[in-house]
C-alpha cells in the first residue's frame, strides 16, 4: 500500500485508490480526500509518473501527502476505486476493475449514458461492455440521489452537462417548459477542460486571449442532456430537441452554460421563482443568483474556483416567453471531482457535504 500516515485514522475509514491519478480531475479528488474524515488513500496510479512523488505533478500538495505514483499493474485491492482514465479507457477492463474493489466511481464517459445506441451515437463507436450500463448510476446527486445512496457503481458526469443540467432542470422538473419548443445553450469553457496532456490547441501562443467556438454542433455532452430531460417526464419531455454548442475562453477553470428555455404561455416570473426554489430547496450546492444590481448578479464561474458550488440563476423574456437560465460551476470540481465526491458520501451514508466545504475566494 502506498504511504498514507497523514490520512484521518479514524475506525472504519475506507481505502480509496485513484487509477489515473496524475490528470487535473483526479489531483483534485486526491486533494479533496486528504482532507476526508472517513478515507484514507490507498493507492494512486500514473504510468508516465510511477515512481515520483505525487506533488511533482500535483505542487498544491506538497507537504500534504508522501504518496508516490505506482503503475496500474501495481493496484492491490481497495474498498473504493475511482477511475481517472480517458474516455474509452475504463469499460474495456471493467471486469477487472470490480474485481479489485467492491464499489467504483468512474470519471470518464463510459458509463454516463444508460443506452448502448446512444453511446454509440454520440462517441462513433459500440459500447465495450453494454451489460455494465445498467449498472452504473448516473452521478449527479441533484437528479440521482436517492439511485447513489447504496450504489457499488457510479458514473462520473460530463461537466458542460452538469452545468446545463442543473440551469434548466427545474423548468422541466416543474413542467414549466414548452416541450414543443427546441432548447438551445452555449457552454463556454476554460482551458482546463482539455486535460493536462498538452496539444497544438492547448499552446500557449494559440490558446492565450483564444475565443473560440470549438463544438459548434455535436457535442458529446448533449446526450447527457437528453437523458436528463427524459427523467423529468410530464409532457413528454423525451422528446424535445436540445442543441448545446461550446466556446472556449481565456480561463484556465470554470463553465459558464446560457441556456435558452421557452416556457408556456402564462408562465411568470414568480413561477420561475417557484421552481426554482422548489426544486433546490435544500440542495446543498445549488445556490441561487439572481440580484437586482451588482455585478455578481448572475452566476459568475470565477468565485467558484476550488468549490463544489453550482450557482444558478435566470432571466425572463416576456415578450417571446423565452427564459434565459443560467449556470456557473468550477468544471474540475463540481464539473468532475466534487460530485465523484459527493456521490461518494451518498454511497457510504455519510453527510453528504463531508469534504466540501470549501467556498472559493474572492477576489481571484
Amino acid at each position: 500500500m502506498g504511504e498514507s500516515d497523514e490520512q484521518s485514522s479514524s475506525e472504519g475509514a475506507i481505502t480509496v485508490s485513484i487509477l489515473g491519478a496524475s490528470g487535473y480531475a483526479g489531483g483534485e479528488l486526491l486533494r479533496l480526500l486528504l482532507d476526508h474524515p472517513y478515507a484514507a488513500i490507498g493507492q494512486v496510479t500514473s504510468e508516465r509518473n510511477a515512481g515520483s512523488f505525487v506533488h511533482f505533478t500535483h505542487p498544491n500538495l506538497r507537504g500534504r501527502t508522501k504518496l508516490k505514483f505506482v503503475s496500474a499493474a501495481e493496484l492491490e485491492p481497495c474498498d473504493l476505486l475511482v477511475l481517472g482514465l480517458p474516455h474509452g479507457g475504463a469499460m474495456g477492463r471493467i471486469a477487472e476493475f470490480a474485481a479489485l474493489a467492491g464499489r467504483i466511481v468512474d470519471l470518464s464517459a463510459d458509463f454516463r449514458l444508460q443506452d448502448a445506441g446512444a453511446y454509440a451515437d454520440w462517441y462513433g463507436r459500440e459500447h465495450a461492455a453494454p451489460a455494465w450500463l445498467e449498472r452504473f448510476v448516473y452521478g449527479l446527486p441533484e437528479l440521482y440521489r436517492d439511485q447513489i445512496g447504496g450504489a457499488r457503481y457510479v458514473s462520473g458526469v460530463g461537466c458542460n452537462a452538469t452545468a446545463t443540467v442543473l440551469a434548466v432542470w427545474p423548468l422541466f422538473a416543474s413542467g414549466l417548459a414548452d416541450p414543443a419548443r427546441d432548447l438551445v445553450c452555449e457552454v463556454k469553457v476554460g482551458s482546463s477542460e482539455g486535460g493536462n496532456r498538452a496539444g497544438e490547441a492547448s499552446h500557449h501562443p494559440e490558446r492565450a486571449r483564444a475565443m473560440r467556438s470549438f463544438a459548434p454542433t455535436g457535442h458529446r455532452h448533449t446526450a447527457e442532456l437528453l437523458q436528463a430531460l427524459a427523467l423529468a417526464g410530464g409532457d413528454d419531455y423525451s422528446r424535445v430537441s436540445a442543441h448545446m454548442s461550446a466556446t472556449a475562453i481565456d480561463n484556465v477553470r470554470g463553465v459558464l452554460a446560457t441556456a435558452h428555455v421557452f416556457v408556456k404561455a402564462g408562465v411568470s416570473e414568480r413561477d420561475l421563482w417557484r421552481a426554482y426554489r422548489q426544486t433546490y430547496r435544500g440542495e446543498p450546492f445549488v445556490r441561487i443568483v439572481k440580484e437586482r444590481t451588482g455585478i455578481y448578479r448572475y452566476p459568475e464561474p470565477k468565485i467558484l474556483s476550488g468549490s463544489n458550488y453550482a450557482d444558478v440563476g435566470f432571466e425572463l423574456d416576456e415578450r417571446t416567453g423565452r427564459v434565459v437560465a443560467l449556470s456557473a460551476i468550477d468544471n474540475l470540481v463540481k464539473g468532475a471531482a466534487g460530485s465523484a465526491l459527493q456521490s461518494i458520501n451518498l454511497m457510504y451514508g455519510w453527510e453528504e457535504t463531508t469534504g466540501l466545504g470549501f467556498t472559493g475566494l474572492h477576489p481571484v
